[in-house]
């Protein structure tokens, strides 16, 4: 198991054999999240680089969309490598753009304008 919430871990183990390690991923990756400073955005890649998992973007995502079993972060401030939002959370525009993030005419933040650099 990956969380309390009983949700199955499918993904590569090798790295994280243990919960304890598994939870402590989790965190890195939040407090990587919680950095990101509003009216700025940073993508899934960006982020595994950041923690040191640079091939491990996809499970950036996955960590992220349990967030809400380890407190609140900003999670609606990362997208993906060409801005665009997460699938079936319409929610994440609007939280973008209430903190002055810059879309595109095809409905992709302006990564140029907009991307977290640290």
């Amino acid at each position: 198991m990956w969380f309390s919430d009983g949700a199955e871990w499918s993904g590569d183990v090798s790295f994280a054999q243990t919960e304890g390690k598994r939870r402590l991923l989790a965190y890195e990756v939040l407090s990587v999240v919680e950095e990101i400073p509003p009216g700025k955005v940073a993508s899934y890649g960006q982020i595994a680089r950041l923690v040191g998992r640079e091939k491990n973007a996809r499970l950036v995502g996955k960590i992220l969309s349990r967030a809400e079993y380890f407190g609140n972060y900003p999670c609606h401030r990362v997208v993906n490598h060409a801005g665009r939002t997460a699938p079936n959370w319409s929610k994440q525009r609007e939280l973008l753009e209430k903190e002055g993030v810059i879309f595109k005419g095809n409905g992709c933040v302006d990564m140029k304008m907009c991307q977290w650099e640290c």
